[in-house]
């Protein structure tokens, strides 16, 4: 993870919240998937291995 600012993309939202989209790196491209309200900001290698 880079630490640069993430990029909401909101495919699905509530009352002004997010339910399901993504954040995405501005940076390096990683992209941290949102579902059901909550973001997942394990590193991708990380989030494979807890699938």
């Amino acid at each position: 993870m880079c630490k640069s600012e993430l990029v909401l993309e909101a495919s699905q939202e509530e009352d002004g919240e997010v339910i399901t989209g993504q954040l995405t790196c501005s940076s390096c491209r990683a992209r941290y998937p949102i579902d059901d309200r909550i973001p997942d900001l394990l590193p991708p290698e990380l989030r494979e291995a807890t699938a």
